[in-house]
């Protein structure tokens, strides 16, 4: 605005100057006088400069941390569900570049749009004062502009979104194969997995190129409309010199006020391809924003002492209407070992999520201590729970800090008997730190069955009123199998606890075994009830034992 300012007085000045009579002698005291206000001028010009630059970028950043929050606090709110139907890599993106993106449409746009509204404010201001039938001619540039952006952007925008997408898209494939790196390298699928990536990637490549060229072309019909509008004033502009109505000075003071008006349109539309980027990003926020969420509980209850007596009543579940659990019915008291057998796909570890709440039952429901879980918050409900997955989660971090992550307030001497129990002590004091070594981003400096120890231990540290090991003992081996069933057996005592195992011969102690078939209930009893009715429990032992045999 002040640049505006300052070339509307040298222009003002240029035309008084043309008007004077040729040969009047110079105003000193007028030119130092402008050349005063000139300084005054520039010096304001930097200083509102600073003052914008500091004032915007607080408060996009400010925005924005604002933003990454809501993303975080939503994200902790969304079911299960959603993450088993989005790639970790899209929704990565979504929170980092789709971010990052509006952020940066935001800092480079926002300034332009301000200055380029005064200055196109003050050139039309000026431009009145010269002529009004010119000044009404000139206006056409902008609803011909207006014209020309909505025409392009309505074309251009799928084609951003579609460029957005594909981003999402080529982070998702780039996560899951860098994740399953080990598993492309042994079976030699580099050249697939090449493949696959230069076909996103010429996706991505092919929609930016779309994108950015029909973006880009706005400018040059915009500055086509001008061309044509200053042909149009020069016309004009020389009749009304000719007719007197006009001077020459004003004339070319009005044709440089044209490219005033000029200038801030054609610097949003280069703008053009950075804002509808950030249009397209908010859209992908909004979509994870505008996510259901998790319902609250109106009435919560919550079990202030948990003895772990837990009813599952003739429960159903299923994924996009493919039901996989049919009528479950079963009653397991306080403190008793309950084993959940069954082929693979049979939904053993959905009878688990259930228990967690990873999902809501279709039918039925779950109670604990006669309290049902849709009752119970989340949080609480989980907090009662302590659990080994199949897939070992181990951050980067000592091994101290891993253990104690089941119980961030824990002593260290809790930790150590922790370990203790679940036979890894011995382990740990081996190492070259000890409890202070360094577990590395991807947890490979240790083994899976040293690792599985770890989240055992972690588990232990919780002391959780109710236990669930998810096929816990699958990656360690046979003398380690021992030490860990003993270890797990003491920890088990006078807690409800849930095993889900391959190993038969792991569970033979189990006080109830539940034998699931095609997401049906279809044993359920001892050890040896089961093996004695010879049913589908016996057949799989059998199976097992004959395989250990062969």
């Amino acid at each position: 605005m002040v640049e505006g300012m300052i070339t509307s007085l040298l222009m003002k000045n240029a035309t008084d100057i043309a008007n004077q009579v040729s040969g009047a002698g110079v105003e000193f005291d007028k030119v130092m006088m402008i050349i005063g206000m000139l300084v005054g001028l520039y010096l304001l010009k930097t200083i509102s400069q600073s003052v914008t630059t500091i004032t915007l970028t607080n408060s996009i950043q400010s925005a924005m941390h604002d933003l990454r929050d809501a993303l975080q606090a939503k994200i902790r709110k969304l079911p299960v569900s959603y993450f088993d139907t989005h790639q970790y890599g899209d929704v990565l993106s979504r929170i980092t570049n789709d971010v990052d993106t509006l952020s940066n449409a935001l800092q480079q746009t926002l300034t332009e749009l301000i200055r380029g509204v005064l200055m196109l404010t003050l050139a039309i201001i000026m431009m009145f004062t010269i002529n009004v039938v010119m000044t009404c001619v000139v206006l056409l540039i902008i609803p011909a502009a207006l014209l020309i952006t909505r025409i392009v952007v309505k074309r251009s925008q799928k084609k951003f979104q579609a460029q957005q997408d594909a981003l999402g898209e080529l982070n998702g494939a780039i996560t899951e194969m860098y994740t399953g790196y080990n598993e492309i390298l042994l079976f030699n699928k580099q050249k697939q997995s090449i493949e696959k990536f230069k076909s996103i990637n010429n996706n991505l490549c092919q929609n930016a190129f779309q994108a950015q060229f029909m973006s880009s072309i706005i400018s040059p019909f915009i500055s086509l409309v001008t061309y044509i509008i200053i042909g149009t004033i020069g016309f004009l502009g020389s009749l009304f010199a000719i007719q007197g109505q006009l001077l020459i000075g004003e004339l070319q003071a009005f044709v440089r006020y044209i490219w005033q008006v000029n200038d801030p349109i054609s610097q949003v539309s280069n703008l053009s391809s950075q804002i509808q980027s950030a249009f397209a990003a908010v859209h992908r926020i909004s979509e994870i924003l505008n996510e259901v969420e998790e319902p609250d509980i109106e009435n919560p209850q919550v079990i202030d002492e948990v003895e772990g007596h837990v009813e599952i009543d003739h429960i159903s579940f299923g994924y996009h209407d493919q039901e996989v659990l049919h009528d479950i019915d079963v009653d397991i008291q306080s403190g008793q070992m309950v084993a959940v057998v069954g082929p693979t796909g049979s939904g053993k570890t959905t009878l688990i999520s259930l228990l967690m709440r990873f999902y809501d039952t279709t039918s039925g429901s779950i109670r604990i201590d006669g309290v049902d879980i849709k009752d119970m918050p989340r949080e609480k409900l989980r907090s009662i729970f302590g659990m080994v997955l199949q897939d070992t989660w181990l951050f980067h971090g000592t091994i101290y800090d891993n253990i104690r992550y089941g119980r961030i307030d824990a002593r260290k001497d809790e930790v150590i008997e922790a370990a203790r129990q679940a036979n890894v002590d011995h382990f740990i004091r081996t190492l070259p730190d000890g409890y202070g070594m360094i577990v590395n981003e991807e947890a490979n400096n240790i083994s899976q069955g040293e690792k599985q120890l770890l989240t055992i231990a972690r588990a232990i540290l919780k002391n959780p009123p109710i236990m669930i090991l998810d096929e816990a003992t699958s990656s360690v081996d046979t003398r380690l199998e021992k030490m860990l069933q003993e270890a797990m057996h003491n920890v088990m005592q006078g807690r409800t606890s849930f095993v889900i195992a391959h190993r038969l011969s792991t569970i033979r102690n189990a006080d109830l075994i539940l034998v699931i078939k095609d997401g049906q209930l279809v044993e359920q009893g001892k050890h040896d009830e089961l093996i004695r009715q010879q049913g589908f429990y016996e057949k799989l032992y059998n199976a097992q034992f004959q395989e250990q045999l062969d």
